[in-house]
């Protein structure tokens, strides 16, 4: 039996939702797995990418032994119907960039839990796909959008089950997802956020969050400009991503620009707009960038409303 499951990518944080909100977006990595039927042949993993915007260099770096999040995904799952994973072949098309913020790691841990769950009979509901998926990844708010897609406010509980509620994000909101050539790992991004934090800043998140959801239900674009502020990260993170600053000065003279934010923990960067003056927007980005000598790759997208989907099942 062979499964291909289909995964969007996602950016998290959004400005004030810190490892709270989550947002697919229509760029997608493949998972396919398949029952091998040589005994003993254990679980072979490979990586590989058909896009010219992937860096090998980055995918070579993608562990493909039991070190694998995606070997790691799949054996919790067997492990929780009391069985162990073997004669397994896992095939990863790449085409989310690798380390940028876009929920690569999501996007394969999901595809091979929802391929493998498939190849099981599907033993485990949405819930226990969300709680598996999360305890891998460490927090919610990447893969929640993966699996159910569209805009997504998520919270791990402490039995490790996953809240999640959609939002409708407008339609005339543009997100303009720009990918420098440079990686920025989470761990690294994480390790310069302080332990504590004053708690005038919690307050002015816990406020901004508050305008976030009403400016998305409401289609209140100055509300937004006001909402895509935050203190918990992006202040510590910026001196991680060279000329974040310049952007996100000169952006905010744009009328039709509601925010400059952090995809995730970085490297990209969203910048989220009504629809005119894009080319004004990419021009902004890409010569800021240049200055400082750095390649980039800009995309205006819409939201993927779609979570994982499987493609493909051969029996």
């Amino acid at each position: 039996m062979k499964v291909s499951v289909r995964v969007p990518a996602t950016t998290a944080n959004i400005g004030p939702g810190f490892d709270t909100l989550g947002m697919a977006l229509p760029l997608y990595n493949t998972v396919t797995i398949e029952e091998t039927v040589l005994p003993g042949t254990g679980i072979e993993i490979n990586v590989f990418s058909d896009s010219d915007s992937i860096d090998q260099l980055s995918l070579d770096h993608v562990p493909t032994d039991e070190n694998s999040i995606v070997y790691k995904a799949v054996e919790l799952l067997y492990n929780s119907i009391g069985q162990s994973p073997s004669e397994l072949k896992i095939t990863i098309k790449s085409n989310i960039p690798v380390a940028r913020g876009l929920g690569s790691s999501s996007s394969v841990i999901v595809g091979a839990l929802i391929a493998a769950n498939e190849l099981l009979g599907r033993p485990a509901d949405e819930v226990a796909l969300l709680t598996i998926a999360s305890e891998i990844e460490g927090h919610p708010d990447n893969i929640t959008p993966a699996i159910v897609g569209g805009l997504v406010i998520s919270s791990q509980e402490d039995d490790g089950s996953v809240i999640y509620r959609k939002l409708n994000w407008p339609a005339d909101w543009k997100i303009t997802v720009c990918v420098p050539d440079f990686e920025l790992s989470t761990g690294i991004a994480r390790s310069v956020l302080p332990k504590e934090v004053p708690m005038r800043d919690a307050i002015f998140n816990a406020q901004r969050m508050a305008m976030f959801v009403e400016a998305v239900n409401s289609k209140d674009a100055e509300l937004m400009k006001l909402a895509l502020h935050d203190k918990l990260h992006q202040p510590y993170r910026m001196k991680l991503v060279p000329g974040l600053d310049s952007i996100m000065n000169e952006l905010k003279h744009f009328d039709n620009v509601l925010g400059v934010v952090l995809s995730g923990a970085g490297s990209s960067i969203l910048v989220i707009s009504e629809k005119n003056d894009l080319d004004k927007i990419h021009n902004v980005v890409k010569e800021t960038w240049a200055n400082q000598n750095i390649k980039c790759n800009i995309k205006t997208l819409s939201v993927e409303n779609e979570g994982a989907q499987i493609i493909s099942n051969e029996d």
